[in-house]
């Protein structure tokens, strides 16, 4: 099976080099774990260190803030999307019903998954794309009435995802101590994989931990690993490493 390479310092050698090619993978966590800077540097890392043009769509914050954000570690994300290896789609005015000054967005006509699907199958193509990030679940599921809905709409974008080629990436948001890996509890029975990002601070010290919960396909490490955000993004620690320095 072909491997893709995550692009987070760390993570490749826990999942026998990668994320299975094709695949779709559900990175969930509640505010504050990282979740888009780790779809962020998987995006990024993929185009500038492998070669494999991204599409990241953004349902909750705007393209120009996480452009602005992302600087910090050293992602200037718009030489890229000038050089085609990577796009941002904006889905978040058009829940508004408000026109989009990016180049790539949904329509003001109203928001649906078909709509969303349309306009990034068409970015992917344009540019090739090998991987995609959908970014967040929460944000699509804010339009239907029921968790089955939901189920079939992330069923009907893994599937149509799958069909285009990309290994792809969906966030959702998860409180901590919740025993679902998803908002909705269905999400994480869709995708072929699901990540779980913790985050807990006790007085002035936080413990930010990353857990492969599911990955089809793949033998894992099942153990929480220490994860650690710098200027530089994510880097993922073995427990021994930890234990070492301790």
């Amino acid at each position: 099976m072909n491997r893709v390479k995550t692009g987070v310092i760390g993570l490749d050698s826990l999942l026998e080099g990668g994320f299975p090619e094709g695949r779709s993978i559900l990175v969930s966590g509640g505010c504050g774990t990282g979740k888009t800077i780790f779809c962020m540097q998987y995006i990024y890392n993929g185009a500038k260190e492998y070669g494999e043009p991204g599409v990241y769509v953004t349902l909750d914050e705007r393209p120009a803030l996480i452009r602005e954000d992302v600087i910090r570690f050293g992602w200037d994300l718009k030489k890229l999307e000038e050089q085609n290896m990577l796009q941002l789609v904006d889905g978040t005015i058009a829940k508004l019903g408000m026109p989009s000054e990016e180049e790539f967005s949904l329509p003001v006509t109203g928001f649906d998954v078909d709509k969303l699907l349309l306009e990034v199958m068409r970015v992917i193509k344009r540019i090739g794309a090998k991987r995609a990030v959908i970014d967040s679940i929460p944000a699509l599921g804010f339009n239907f009435e029921s968790s089955n809905e939901v189920r079939k709409a992330v069923l009907k974008l893994s599937y149509m995802l799958m069909r285009s080629g990309v290994t792809a990436l969906m966030t959702s948001e998860v409180n901590e101590g919740n025993a679902k890996y998803g908002k909705y509890g269905v999400e994480e029975y869709v995708v072929d994989g699901v990540i779980v990002l913790h985050y807990m601070g006790v007085g002035t010290q936080s413990n930010r931990t990353l857990h492969i919960r599911k990955m089809r396909a793949t033998h894992h490490s099942e153990d929480l690993h220490p994860i650690e955000i710098t200027n530089k993004g994510m880097t993922v620690h073995k427990i021994e490493e930890e234990y070492a320095e301790a």
